[in-house]
């Protein structure tokens, strides 16, 4: 299988352009060929076992199973980050989480403490660890699997982060950290269940329902809870950075301000998206 043969097969169940970017990436990640190698033909001289090896991706990835997930990597902020299911692939949007946090820190000086909720792969607490050496990073989730993949980055990119394995809808708010962070981040859970008929179907049927949704009724769920932890982790003058859903911005501003949150500014994504928020406390 060379790469046109490959791009035409996933062209059956992809855009053109997706199916072409998709094989590039194969071709770069899996065989260490670039499109310059491509080219010049170096993708119809591969060995026997890599045939069989691009094969077996090509099934899956007609499948529509993610092609993060099939390569087991995913970019992130220049970044290489290892994924596999049950762990969220790392999306554009939360690249602009992390300079929102980072351009918080900024304005607080020199050294700072941040906690990531739902760290996920650990995209967001590894990338701010690594920009900012002389930041302390601790990073929670309720998934174990989310954690050792959080670990593998961390170790990945030589960066010390705090792990701990936390729910937090559950945790005590009498038991949580006292004036600990500067900073908490977060991208929690926001999709709301009646926006799965809008939703591709290679995220719904990989990516983990537990990192993506929030019931109708209570889709401030995560907020709340972490919003409440920080009344008592944050230290004075302390700011959450949030990726939020835009069909909850007025609600979830609401909330903060009653929570005497103050300096609540919502910010656009690259896709002109109300997607960002921050507050002081």
């Amino acid at each position: 299988m060379n790469y046109n043969e490959l791009w035409r097969q996933l062209a059956q169940v992809y855009e053109t352009g997706e199916a072409k970017a998709i094989a590039r990436m194969v071709y770069e990640e899996r065989c260490g060929l670039n499109f310059s190698d491509i080219l010049l033909g170096k993708d119809t001289h591969l060995s026997e076992h890599m045939q069989e090896d691009l094969k077996k991706i090509a099934q899956r990835l007609l499948r529509n199973e993610p092609v993060q997930y099939v390569l087991g990597e995913a970019e992130f902020c220049g970044r290489s980050f290892y994924v596999e299911p049950g762990v969220l692939i790392p999306r554009p949007e939360t690249e602009e989480l992390c300079a929102l946090a980072e351009k918080q820190r900024k304005e607080g000086g020199s050294g700072c403490t941040i906690l990531d909720i739902g760290t996920g792969s650990g995209c967001i607490a590894v990338t701010l660890a690594a920009d900012m050496p002389d930041t302390q990073v601790t990073a929670w989730d309720v998934s174990e699997k989310a954690l050792a993949v959080a670990q593998k980055n961390a170790k990945r990119h030589d960066v010390t982060i705090h792990f701990q394995q936390v729910d937090i809808l559950t945790i005590a708010h009498e038991g949580s950290p006292q004036a600990a962070f500067d900073i908490i981040v977060s991208n929690p859970p926001y999709i709301l269940n009646k926006e799965r008929e809008n939703m591709e179907k290679n995220v719904l049927e990989y990516e983990p329902d537990i990192a993506l949704f929030v019931p109708d009724e209570n889709p401030l769920c995560f907020y709340r809870a972490i919003a409440s932890l920080g009344t008592t982790a944050l230290k004075a003058g302390g700011s959450l950075c949030f990726e939020i859903n835009p069909l909850c911005v007025k609600a979830l501003s609401e909330m903060l301000s009653t929570m005497s949150y103050r300096d609540i500014n919502v910010y656009k994504d690259q896709y002109g998206r109300q997607r960002l928020l921050s507050a002081k406390r």
